[in-house]
């Protein structure tokens, strides 16, 4: 039979294990969010588009001159939160671009408030396999936008369809890719003045 100090032993070991069990589940969740974004980013998962720098357009475009000028329409869409006081839309409902080759969207916002409204944009593209293809240069959706009250902008995309797609089977029979964004309030923003009447 175990002594008192052996039974104690073995008691405190198995609450050190669950204890640094709890602790390593904590950490997991923290670092959850952070890790599914990652995994987005690089595998376009959930329609993540990717981020470029001018030196990987520039590669892209040199490879797309061996892709025999295969094109894909992309269709713009464009949504607002419910709490968000904007109008915005494309300024082109779609456009059709060679793969490889850089092209230029436009969406504008106005600001229908009587307020300065901070807004950011979420975005993704369908089908969720062009995702890991469909690059930004350069987008508003990087940083947050202010509109002052009444204020409409125009807001650039710098685009391109990596020509990697051509050799993934699952983008075969894809012919569109949609751009989809939506854009929300920023947080720590002021209330909106309640309309009268309602």
């Amino acid at each position: 039979m175990a002594s008192a100090a052996t039974l104690e032993h073995r008691n405190r070991r198995t609450m050190l294990v669950a204890f640094g069990i709890a602790l390593g589940m904590l950490g997991l969740g923290y670092a959850a969010v952070p890790l599914y974004d990652l995994f987005c980013r690089v595998t376009g998962f959930g329609g993540t588009t990717q981020v470029a720098t001018e030196a990987e357009a520039s590669l892209a475009e040199r490879m797309a001159a061996s892709a025999g000028g295969v094109t894909y329409s992309i269709r713009f869409d464009a949504n607002t939160s419910r709490d968000m006081p904007w109008e915005f839309k494309p300024v082109q409902v779609t456009d059709r671009v060679a793969i490889g080759q850089r092209d230029m969207a436009f969406y504008t916002a106005r600001n229908n408030s009587s307020i300065p409204v901070t807004g950011t944009a979420t975005f993704n593209v369908e089908p969720e396999q062009a995702g890991r293809y469909f690059n930004k240069i350069q987008c508003f959706c990087f940083t947050e936008q202010t509109l002052q009250p009444g204020e409409e902008i125009r807001m650039p995309v710098l685009y391109f369809v990596d020509p990697a797609a051509l050799d993934d089977p699952n983008m075969e029979g894809v012919e569109q890719i949609t751009l989809s964004y939506t854009f929300h309030r920023a947080p720590e923003q002021p209330e909106l003045p309640q309309e009268s009447g309602s």
